[in-house]
């Protein structure tokens, strides 16, 4: 699996193409996206491609309580993408009793398959590490009148 990023934030290579802010790529770990693993299927290029879209597509989804999409809330831990083109997404919520739990992976699912070339998406709501108002992007602080 190519491993796009690790918690708790995106690949450095995630941070550099959605110029994410520092707040969020100080704790990002390098991508194997400009280097795929031997054998890989997915070239850089289109890992890049799948990348970029993958991101923009996560950010159309909100916490409805929130003004601030869930990538910028730093809420997706992982993303990796075998060779198969099949996506394992690892996202947690602000909250563990969080009203749209049970909804909220299903629209990451479904903003994650909708991008070209995604075979199949899964989503894991996972709770550790706690999330907390220091993973959020400076965007998001910003907007949440946080900083």
């Amino acid at each position: 699996m190519n491993d796009m990023s690790e918690d708790p934030k995106l690949s450095e290579h995630i941070a550099d193409r959605a110029e994410l802010p520092d707040a969020c790529a100080e704790t990002v770990q390098s991508a194997q996206a400009s280097a795929p693993e031997p054998g890989s299927s997915i070239g850089p290029e289109e890992l890049e491609r799948l990348t970029n879209d993958m991101i923009t597509a996560i950010k159309s989804v909100y916490d409805p309580e929130i003004p601030v999409d869930i990538y910028e809330l730093g809420l997706i831990y992982k993303i990796d993408v075998d060779d198969d083109r099949n996506v394992e997404v690892d996202m947690t919520l602000t909250a563990p009793g969080c009203p749209v739990a049970g909804e909220m992976p299903i629209w990451v699912e479904n903003a994650v398959a909708s991008v070209e070339g995604i075979a199949h998406v899964k989503v894991n709501l996972v709770f550790d590490p706690p999330w907390d108002p220091g993973r959020m992007s400076e965007e998001a602080q910003v907007a949440l009148n946080m900083f």
